[in-house]
């Protein structure tokens, strides 16, 4: 009996043709090119993703694993904290680290040198290794336990052992906010001013964008990075016009397309000025796509979590919701597998390292033993089931 392994499409011969005996240009033999750096085909339907520098971010977009190229994000946040400019120098920093060509809009070099920097390998091991310890279980259990902490990692794919190859092959690093990024020689941020003399500033902007791209490499990949939005600060007051906004937005949303393959942008936009109520902020809305909304905590309720019962030592608090109001490649074209993020309460806490977004619960009540235990083992990422479960 011959044995013939399974599962394997058998390869067709090519059709024999006159024009076989000739020599064939280069051109008729396509030969597939690896993914540009930072970039890596979404899971869902293989469109190119490159990461938001943010993992748990990267996690919640409609299930790419990532920030599809040609897309937007607009992240509005209110009060006067700035949690969204963490993740838009998380966002800078995974460019950088990359090699990708960063346009920051309305800031100086100042900016660029608060990048945070790379967290040092030992304190990736040193975190590992405390996690290990944790899981004093069954293998089975420790091996879910592995897995589900894959996430926060932000790298699905397993190492190939070779360091070189897998720092190359890293598609989101972990970035220390009390480190600083060293900008390589010939920085790769490019600081657009805001023109203060024309009656729309964000003409020049485009323009200087569109010019920048052009003159790029064909395989180069660029992130527009606009901090605090239409604030006074920044912009003059006619900025806030729809007549002035609305045309910007357009002609970005028409540049993204363009370059589906080598454009995302992020842009945050202060809410206490311009509340999602007003119908600008609902344009601007409609016209990016993706839309997140950062609501800080109240102090008192901040510091009301961190003495509840349901707190651990190993558990990091949160600092505000997170809310998901619009997801890219959610309704155009079909995709986005995963609903994840839509109609659920999600928190963000940003550490010294991180800005992680997971689900939002509230903690425990006092002399609830079962429940307090049980938050005990999430916060481990200890799934292993209570000895009464186990009896038979």
């Amino acid at each position: 009996m011959a044995f013939r392994k399974r599962n394997v499409a058998l390869a067709r011969p090519p059709a024999e043709s006159p024009a076989s005996e000739t020599p064939s240009s280069p051109a008729s033999n396509p030969i597939a090119t690896a993914p540009a750096p930072g970039t890596r085909p979404s899971p869902i339907d293989g469109r190119p993703t490159t990461s938001t520098g943010t993992p748990s971010l990267d996690s919640i977009l409609a299930g790419h694993a990532g920030l599809s190229l040609g897309n937007s994000l607009l992240i509005g946040e209110s009060g006067t904290t700035d949690y969204a400019g963490a993740l838009l120098r998380f966002y800078a920093a995974e460019g950088v680290v990359q090699g990708h060509k960063v346009h920051v809009v309305g800031m100086g070099e100042v900016w660029g040198r608060e990048l945070p920097g790379i967290a040092e390998e030992k304190d990736k091991r040193k975190e590992g290794k405390e996690r290990a310890e944790k899981m004093k279980i069954a293998w089975r259990y420790e091996g879910l336990g592995a897995h589900g902490s894959s996430r926060e990692r932000g790298s699905p794919f397993p190492s190939t052992g070779d360091a070189a190859a897998d720092e190359a092959a890293v598609f989101c690093h972990t970035f220390d906010l009390a480190r600083r990024l060293t900008l390589p020689v010939g920085s790769a941020i490019d600081y657009v001013p805001i023109p203060r003399t024309s009656s729309s500033p964000f003409t020049e902007i485009l323009r200087t964008l569109q010019k920048h791209i052009a003159r790029s490499p064909p395989d180069s990949i660029h992130r527009l990075v606009i901090p605090s939005l239409l604030s006074p600060a920044l912009y003059p007051p006619t900025a806030s016009h729809p007549a002035v906004i609305l045309p910007f937005l357009h002609g970005l949303r028409a540049l993204l397309r363009k370059y589906s393959t080598r454009l995302t942008a992020i842009m945050t936009l202060p809410l206490t000025l311009y509340p999602r109520s007003s119908g600008v902020v609902r344009w601007m809305e409609i016209l990016s796509d993706g839309v997140f909304e950062l609501s800080p905590f109240p102090y008192s309720h901040h510091e009301s979590l961190a003495t509840s019962a349901g707190t651990t030592k190993d558990e990091e608090r949160p600092q505000g919701m997170f809310a998901v109001h619009k997801l890219p490649v959610f309704h155009e074209r079909g995709g986005g597998g995963s609903t994840e993020g839509l109609g659920e309460e999600l928190a963000f806490t940003l550490s010294r390292r991180k800005f992680v977004v997971a689900k939002f619960s509230l903690p425990p009540l006092e002399g609830d033993t079962e429940a307090q235990e049980a938050a005990v083992r999430e916060a481990s990422g200890n799934a292993m089931p209570r000895k009464e479960d186990l009896e038979f």
